[in-house]
């Protein structure tokens, strides 16, 4: 039996190990994924100049419903492309943070995709 921590520890060097081939851009960020058991937390990232230009979360105040599943994890992804869009951000690369793309990670794939975002 794999315990939680050796998972993770397993989604770290796999995380590594992907950023090493993908980087954002100003015009094309990275959005990038980072999952608890009970909230989930996106934002796009210029790599180049090391800041975050639009991040969307399950802690934020306006979020008021459960953030640890399917539905929240989309309605996450499309306001982060809304806030994207109101910056002018229309494509980026998506960075899963080494998680399985599936379930919640591939959900808010699904909403910022929705929302407008090409990647």
């Amino acid at each position: 039996m794999v315990s939680r921590q050796d998972s993770n520890i397993a989604r770290k060097k796999r995380h590594v190990r992907v950023r090493g081939k993908i980087s954002g851009t100003a015009e094309c960020p990275r959005l990038n994924v980072y999952r608890s058991l009970a909230n989930i937390y996106v934002q796009l990232i210029d790599d180049v100049a090391g800041v975050t230009l639009a991040q969307a979360s399950t802690v934020e105040k306006d979020f008021a419903q459960y953030g640890g599943n399917v539905e929240a994890a989309k309605a996450v992804g499309k306001k982060l492309a809304e806030r994207a869009t109101e910056k002018g951000i229309k494509e980026c690369v998506f960075d899963r943070g080494g998680y399985v793309y599936h379930g919640r990670v591939a959900a808010v794939a699904e909403g910022a995709r929705e929302g407008g975002l090409e990647f």
